[in-house]
């Protein structure tokens, strides 16, 4: 038998029904945790060129679950780490955000300056003080995970982890709960007092289990069988270079368990450097409670053995080949543990890169493509010339970044003209078979330079930190130092094209091949997030991505 219910109390069922079904439909909607994956060096077609080798749960998980761009450009130059990492998480540039290099000269002391250096820091972790001295006191702008501290009034938790300092420090910006990289004189994560005076007991648990020795302990060997992998040049191709105390580049790497004992660093150039950092990434989500409540939390990562892998192997080699494949193992072992850790559906992760990578100049050679080495002698030939045409010895300070800087105490006390001593310069560089474009960085509006090369030097040139002439090389051209492996830097796609991938919350299954750039990566995660722009971004969302 029913009992009625009094039309009062029904009519207050019905509004408190009504009332919470409007609260639920106006509560704002974020996911728990969103994961910046940033692959270091890592081609867009490397998305493809392995694909039939990949399992289902990392790379294609991204590509057959998430939404893919296709055709997503850095839009400056030069295309190295810490300019990628700081314009993905900032929207912006180097002209905005201050990060001129990896490195810069600076022009009135005519010192080296390292992009996160920072001597008013201490270490901590470590003794070592020119490993644990960095902060992100050069970065100009805030970045999309500052502006996530400052939206939830920094309830939200931010934590950087990478191998490298800069690749942690600066996508975590200048407010986060912890940054922290790899020091190769202990085999230990670190930070610095910027962040903190002790490390968090996380991390110091995390070091104490002494994870690198256990991973390198059984040497490095391929994957599959070797003879599957077809899509890479010969084991020791003439244009690798040497892993540890190994005397040719090929496998098996058995003496990898002492090589690290001897240098730590020879971890970063394996697979093992990205296993490292993915467990600690787990870490941090653990020991920090990330994704664990109604605050969003952001996880910055890179993975950087994919670089260090590069530069020494070169991108056609086998060893490249395996440190993909073994990344997308772990990177399927990562999205598991967040499925059951934060819950499927309730992350989101976004994957990309901080620039691409050439081909090696003897792979290029060998295939009959056009390739060479720019810049080789350049700094001491255009002094002799400048000493010529001027009568002063050591005009050019330092070329780096692609970029002359000039000696401005040099020229102040020879009385002698900035914009006369580059045109000369520009002049007699332009001569040179192997340059493309040379320009003074305050005439590059008015050059014959076609786009997309002009607004790319006009983006990538900081006004207080960059060089006085912007160089231009031929496609293919490397600086002398690659003489194994490669590097990268220029505005070519080589170097240029990256991926990016969206994936989990807010994101719809699809692919474009509509153009975008880095810049468009932090507005993206900042629409999607309810959350302000950083305060140097030039991007714009990229609206295709999201399911809303």
């Amino acid at each position: 038998m029913f009992r009625k219910i009094p039309v009062v109390a029904a009519a207050f069922l019905s509004v408190v029904t009504i009332n919470a079904q409007k609260n639920k439909n106006t509560m704002l909607e974020r996911p728990k945790l969103v994961v910046g994956l940033v692959v270091d060096q890592m081609r867009w077609d490397y998305l493809y060129r392995y694909y039939n080798k990949y399992g289902n749960d990392g790379f294609k998980r991204l590509l057959n679950t998430g939404y893919s761009l296709n055709n997503v450009h850095i839009p400056y130059v030069p295309t190295v780490t810490a300019l990628g990492h700081t314009c993905i998480y900032t929207g912006s540039v180097p002209a905005i955000h201050g990060i001129a290099g990896n490195d810069w000269t600076d022009k009135e002391t005519g010192k080296n300056v390292y992009c996160t250096t920072d001597e008013s820091v201490q270490p901590v972790g470590t003794t070592n003080v020119k490993v644990g001295s960095h902060s992100p006191k050069n970065l100009w702008s805030t970045t999309v995970t500052d502006e996530l501290r400052l939206a939830t009034n920094f309830q939200g938790k931010v934590v950087g982890i990478s191998l490298k300092d800069r690749a942690s420090i600066l996508p975590a910006g200048h407010t986060p709960n912890g940054a922290f990289w790899f020091d190769d004189s202990t085999g230990n994560f670190i930070t610095s007092t910027w962040y903190m005076n002790d490390l968090p007991q996380w991390i110091k648990t995390f070091n104490a289990r002494n994870l690198p020795d256990q991973l390198v302990a059984n040497g490095w060997n391929t994957l599959l069988p070797i003879e599957q992998y077809t899509e890479s040049s010969p084991d020791n191709s003439a244009w690798e270079g040497l892993l540890g105390s190994a005397k040719t580049p090929t496998f098996p790497y058995t003496n990898l368990a002492a090589d690290y004992q001897s240098r730590k660093d020879n971890i970063r150039y394996t697979p093992f450097g990205n296993t490292l950092t993915l467990q600690l990434a787990e870490a941090a989500v653990e020991g920090e409670k990330m994704g664990s409540d109604d605050v969003v939390d952001m996880l910055a990562v890179n993975l950087a053995s994919t670089d260090y892998a590069g530069h020494k192997f070169g991108p056609n080699s086998i060893e490249v080949e395996d440190v993909y494949l073994r990344l997308d193992q772990d990177l399927a072992r990562f999205f598991n543990y967040l499925d059951t850790k934060v819950g499927k559906g309730k992350y989101t992760v976004f994957l990309s890169a901080d620039h691409g990578g050439a081909h090696s100049i003897g792979f290029l050679k060998e295939h009959k493509i056009t390739s060479g080495f720019f810049g080789d002698g350049m700094e001491k030939n255009m002094n002799l010339k400048l000493k010529e045409k001027f009568g002063v010895d050591g005009l050019i300070n330092a070329i780096d970044n692609y970029q002359i800087y000039f000696d401005r105490k040099v020229l102040k006390d020879n009385n002698l003209d900035l914009e006369t001593v580059k045109d000369f310069t520009v002049h007699e560089i332009e001569n040179d078979p192997d340059d493309l474009y040379a320009v003074s960085v305050t005439k590059v509006q008015e050059a014959t330079i076609p786009e997309p090369i002009k607004q790319r030097i006009i983006n990538g040139i900081n006004r207080q930190r960059s060089g006085d002439i912007q160089l231009i090389s031929h496609d293919s051209m490397l600086p002398p130092y690659a003489k194994t492996g490669t590097t990268h830097s220029v505005w070519n796609s080589y170097d240029a094209h990256i991926p990016l991938i969206f994936m989990g919350w807010g994101i719809k299954h699809g692919e474009s091949d509509k153009p975008y750039f880095m810049t468009d990566i932090a507005p993206t995660v900042s629409s999607l997030l309810k959350i302000q722009f950083p305060s140097g971004n030039i991007g714009n969302p990229i609206s295709e991505v999201t399911s809303k």
